[in-house]
């Protein structure tokens, strides 16, 4: 028997926001969003989904006000998070942050910097300069890089990147 698509009868905050955001695909899609990724070939080359999902998963996002799409140059439209999607910059921090210290070697980790001091910031997203914590729109990602690295939205993320500027690779 398949699962079922939403979690009725659940009167709980944390069911109604996974009915938003957590179909598998879902959140690396908001990442990739708030690292710059506007165009939907981009999306989906760099998290290599099918084409059906990805378009399920950004009609869902927009139907839900997460995300805005919008005229790009020539006749392809980009998508871009609302001010709605942004709010859930904590989430993709934390996540990003709890993967970091669990699963990614420290040489591999992606850098997150407060673009105000310049400084890191902590597993908390907190600087470790001044102890703001910065809304997505004031952190700065990088990348390191590695041998053999090929994939251009990783290309491009070597170089400070601020996010939610539009990233072209």
């Amino acid at each position: 028997m398949p699962l079922g698509t939403d979690y009725a009868g659940q009167d709980c905050a944390v069911a109604r926001a996974l009915e938003v955001v957590g179909e598998r695909w879902t959140l690396l899609v908001v990442r990739d969003l708030f690292y710059g990724i506007r165009r939907y070939s981009e999306l989906q080359k760099h998290i290599g989904l099918p084409p059906a999902t990805l378009t399920d998963r950004l009609n869902h996002l927009v139907e839900h006000g997460v995300v805005d799409r919008i005229p790009g140059q020539g006749a392809r439209d980009e998508y871009v998070l609302t001010p709605k999607g942004e709010t859930l910059w904590p989430v993709i921090s934390g996540l990003a942050q709890w993967g970091n210290e669990n699963y990614v070697r420290p040489e591999r980790r992606m850098v997150y910097m407060h673009r105000q001091d310049g400084a890191s910031l902590d597993a908390q997203g907190a600087c470790t300069q001044c102890g703001a914590i910065p809304v997505a729109s004031d952190v700065v990602i990088r990348k390191p890089e590695r041998e053999g690295m090929t994939d251009p939205v990783a290309l491009a993320l070597k170089e400070p990147h601020r996010l939610l500027e539009p990233l072209r690779t």
